[in-house]
């Protein structure tokens, strides 16, 4: 009981030191609502409002109905111009792409010709130059097979086999709702690695650690504190992140049970709060942990799965990386909220996460104690 007493309270004291530490709140704090709310708002990888300007110098059918198909949310509603405002028109960046129809376009088609439309590309809106040029092949094709089917003539031969595609979990695509729950997971090991090493470091410079050392306090105990001190503000912080950011602001829907997902997070803490303690016994400064914090954080989030998925990686990596824990929770993770999965189904990733943090805290504590409880400190 008497050590019990010394965790809660050592536990209770760097919960106080964090509040007072307003550059790591405001981390903490932006981490969890507008970094999120950005990532979750943004588009960077589908075309939306994209500016189109059409010259229609045909004035048929056809080109009626092609300029007609141009909708929202990927594009805003096309202008009409002439041929001459198409340089200016891009050159000052009042819209994206410019699509020419010529003169006799529709005669043409149906006289079984191969007429040409011109689409000119602003490229310097990289991502939506890209996407958009595709999208309006796309629209253009499927608008001159409909019109010529109409008339019996068809643009192409059917295809013997017809795929019925089927979008599950995200129907529309939206990439924001995948990016705003991997961003999430990616915050969660992000801040309990630097809020950890920071609590220890914090203690280091400030001289309190010779207080603690004094004390009848084991390493085990001021480790445990730290541990579930720091992993209890992330976890109450993305719980809040994920039911209220995401779930209520952003309407971004979760498949799966929260409180699965808030089990899996606990577990995941437990190891990479023992991640930090480490790097803050390794680090002498808060200057050393930033960079030694970079060189773990990132190989971690790239390779963990959540950015690229680990079957495009090379076999050794997907093997060395099984040694991570983020690799597992990065899987656990999408399981459950994406794929609305259950205990049945990501109880293998709960057992890898469970002895690799045990492994790490082990390994942390010998650390520790040697570094701290030596005289090396």
């Amino acid at each position: 009981m008497n050590g019990a007493t010394n965790v809660l309270y050592l536990g209770l004291k760097e919960l106080r030191s964090l509040l007072r530490d307003r550059i790591l709140l405001a981390l903490v704090l932006y981490s969890f609502t507008l970094n999120l709310y950005v990532i979750g708002q943004s588009v960077l990888e589908t075309l939306n409002n994209a500016p189109i300007a059409v010259v229609d110098e045909d004035r048929s059918q056809l080109s009626g109905r092609i300029a007609d198909a141009f909708l929202p949310p990927h594009f805003m509603p096309p202008v009409q111009i002439g041929l001459a405002d198409v340089d200016p028109g891009l050159d000052s960046a009042r819209f994206t792409f410019a699509l020419i129809v010529p003169s006799g376009f529709e005669r043409d088609l149906l006289a079984g010709r191969s007429p040409a439309i011109q689409l000119n590309v602003d490229a310097t809106q990289m991502t939506q130059a890209w996407l958009g040029a595709a999208y309006i092949q796309a629209i253009v094709t499927t608008e001159v097979s409909g019109f010529l089917g109409r008339y019996g003539r068809p643009s192409a031969a059917p295809p013997p086999v017809e795929l019925a595609m089927r979008m599950r979990f995200n129907p529309a695509l939206t990439s924001s709702w995948f990016m705003v729950m991997t961003e999430l997971i990616g915050n969660i090991t992000m801040l309990s690695i630097i809020l950890t090493g920071a609590a220890l470091i914090r203690e280091r410079e400030r001289g309190t650690i010779e207080h603690l050392l004094a004390m009848p306090l084991t390493p085990l105990q001021i480790m445990t504190a730290k541990v579930w001190s720091m992993a209890l503000v992330v976890l109450v912080c993305s719980g809040f992140a994920l039911k209220v950011v995401i779930g209520t602001v952003l309407g971004v829907p979760v498949a799966g049970s929260v409180p699965l997902f808030v089990a899996g997070t606990a577990l995941h803490l437990f190891a990479t709060t023992s991640m930090g303690i480490f790097l803050g016994t390794v680090a002498r400064s808060m200057p050393q942990l930033g960079l030694l914090v970079i060189l773990v954080l990132v190989p971690l989030q790239m390779l963990s799965g959540g950015m690229t998925p680990r079957e495009s990686m090379p076999e050794l990596v997907r093997t060395v990386m099984l040694a991570a824990p983020t690799t597992h929770f990065t899987s656990l993770g999408q399981a459950i909220l994406f794929r609305g999965a259950g205990l049945d189904v990501v109880w293998p990733q709960f057992v890898a996460i469970t002895a690799i943090g045990a492994a790490f805290f082990v390994a942390t504590l010998a650390r520790f104690r040697r570094a701290e409880f030596s005289g090396q400190g």
